[in-house]
């Protein structure tokens, strides 16, 4: 399979990112290992999880996630192959999102210990902090890099101000910027991204890989009334695209679907794919079909005319 380079790092990866919010929640421990297990099968190298996945979950308390990949790869013995992504800074307990050095140094250590490993490749900060300085995080990296704890430092849910600052003040204090953006980004929501966030990235080199690629699951085509909301535990989340500009995207994903033989979200995630300046979308399964779907994705070429008709209902 054809990898592609993370911005600027040494990392590359599959054109898809496995989203690990779901492992502890609607996928236990065994239906993760085997959707693992057939998604590096494939040749698909990259995971994405979060110290916080899946605190919201009743009985679950955060980094469940983490624990299940770790178990994985333990079991696997194939850490070197992986490339592991999470994500610090979420409200695990503490009151606040925190990017403060003292709760990163002491959260890092917590994940390295569930995800068994030395070194995170990829770490970024989950959430802006506004009462923590820019120098104060990024020079917690630094020492995280210093001691071999972490390969790159990241960041997700920033807008271009809130980038363009803390690539700013890297430059200024020698300190390590954030190589890699994790934005949410979709053919519904395009616009926090769309604009100066990937002129932004695309002029630094940043690495681009996005989340809710699917809108929730909108996007798989399933969900076309209030009456499909009761199918998944995240129906409720996608009464918000059920609107004339949601449908006009769906009857898009449909032609182009039927042109390609192709599942509607397998369509949606490999448009994400052809964008210019993005690297992957991130994706989640529950299921075996779900998996063998966005394994189909990473290998479907839409024409131009395909993209022009997304781009057209989707704008």
């Amino acid at each position: 399979m054809q990898k592609r380079r993370l911005g600027h790092t040494d990392l590359s990866i599959a054109p898809l990112v496995l989203g690990g919010n779901v492992f502890g929640w609607t996928a236990d421990e065994k239906t993760s290992f085997d959707l693992l297990d057939r998604f590096a099968e494939a040749g698909f190298n990259a995971v994405d999880t979060a110290d916080a996945y899946s605190r919201w979950a009743p009985g679950n308390k955060g980094g469940e996630s983490e624990t299940i990949i770790g178990n994985w790869m333990k079991s696997r013995g194939n850490r070197d192959r992986i490339v592991v992504i999470t994500k610090v800074g979420s409200d695990m307990g503490q009151g606040r999102r925190d990017l403060s050095a003292a709760y990163i140094e002491k959260a890092v250590d917590q994940s390295l210990k569930r995800l068994q490993t030395d070194v995170i490749d990829l770490y970024l900060s989950h959430w802006p902090d506004p009462a923590t300085p820019y120098e104060e995080t990024l020079g917690a990296y630094q020492r995280l890099l210093e001691k071999g704890k972490i390969r790159y430092p990241g960041g997700s849910n920033l807008d271009a101000g809130q980038l363009r600052a803390a690539l700013d003040v890297a430059s200024l204090r020698g300190l390590p910027r954030y190589e890699v953006l994790q934005p949410e980004y979709n053919l519904y929501d395009r616009s926090s991204l769309d604009g100066a966030l990937l002129d932004l990235c695309k002029a630094e080199g940043l690495g681009v890989i996005t989340y809710f690629s699917l809108a929730k699951g909108f996007l798989s085509g399933k969900y076309r009334g209030k009456a499909d909301l009761g199918q998944s535990e995240r129906g409720e989340d996608v009464a918000e695209y059920l609107n004339e500009r949601g449908m006009r995207i769906l009857s898009a994903l449909d032609a182009a679907a039927g042109r390609h033989s192709a599942k509607q979200a397998e369509v949606a995630l490999a448009w994400i794919m052809a964008r210019p300046g993005i690297t992957a979308p991130i994706a989640s399964a529950t299921t075996s079909a779900q998996m063998d779907s966005l394994i189909r994705a990473a290998s479907l070429k839409l024409s131009a005319d395909d993209i022009a008709a997304l781009d057209r209902a989707s704008a």
